[in-house]
C-alpha cells in the first residue's frame, strides 16, 4: 500500500471508476445480447426496440468516458446490420 496521501486517493478513485465502468460495460453487454437474441428469434419488432435501447446505452457510455466513440459506432453498426438482415 502506498504511503503518499495523493497516491492513496488516486487508488481509491481508480477503484471507484473501475467499478462504475464495469457496471456500464455489463449493461452494454446485456443490451447487445438482447438485440442478438431477438435477431436469432427472428422477431423484428423486439429486435428494433432492443436496438434503440442499446444505441442509447452505447451513446451514454461514450459520454461517460467508458467507451471510445469509434468503438461505440462499430458496435452500433454491427447490431444495426444484424437487425436489418431480419427486417428485410
Amino acid at each position: 500500500m502506498a504511503n503518499i496521501k495523493s497516491q492513496i486517493k488516486r487508488i481509491k478513485t481508480n477503484q471507484k471508476a473501475t467499478e462504475r465502468n464495469r457496471a456500464y460495460k455489463s449493461e452494454l453487454r446485456t443490451a447487445i445480447r438482447r438485440v442478438r437474441g431477438a435477431v436469432a428469434e427472428g422477431n423484428a419488432e423486439k429486435a428494433t426496440a432492443a436496438l434503440q435501447h442499446a444505441s442509447v446505452k452505447l451513446d451514454k457510455a461514450v459520454s461517460k468516458g467508458v467507451l471510445h466513440k469509434n468503438q461505440a459506432k462499430n458496435r452500433k453498426s454491427s447490431i444495426a446490420k444484424a437487425v436489418d438482415s431480419i427486417a428485410a
